[in-house]
């Protein structure tokens, strides 16, 4: 082998060694719950079917986010004073209910939320290989000459 085929191996190497580490960080980050809106009907149903898991209650914006057991997630909006109602028919059916305090229902209340975050991460990430790959690939034609 010569020299120019052993450092552009060595750098494809490196390259898919960088790739592999850097690609458990991007999955953990797609990796974010996102909830279904639903309404107090749909809640209800799912209530006496006995599908949910567990169900966080945020009073401060009037907000129960549900776990269900298939693995999906809901939010569900709930009148004004009607929580204490509905906490006791989810304890009824022995579901885990979280009251958020109100330290954490505040910084929910106040989350904007976040624009595509995972895609300008994965894009910058392409677009690193991307020139990557042209640095190594324009090197080594340079050395054929």
């Amino acid at each position: 082998m010569n020299t120019s085929t052993r450092r552009f191996s060595s750098t494809a190497i490196a390259l898919f060694v960088t790739l592999a580490l850097l690609a458990p960080g991007i999955s953990a980050l797609a990796a974010d719950v996102t909830y279904t809106k639903e309404k107090l009907p749909e809640f209800e149903t799912q209530l006496s079917g006995g599908q949910i898991q567990a169900a966080t209650f945020n009073k401060r914006i009037r907000s129960i986010r549900l776990t269900l057991k298939n693995g999906e997630h809901k939010l569900v909006v709930y009148e004004k004073k009607g929580s204490a109602a509905l906490i006791s028919k989810l304890q009824a059916k022995h579901v885990p209910v979280t009251v958020l305090a109100k330290a954490e229902a505040t910084i929910e209340a106040k989350e904007k939320p976040k624009h595509h975050t995972i895609r300008y991460i994965v894009g910058g990430v392409l677009i690193a290989v991307i020139v990557i790959v042209g640095a190594v690939l324009l090197m080594r034609r340079g050395r054929r000459d």
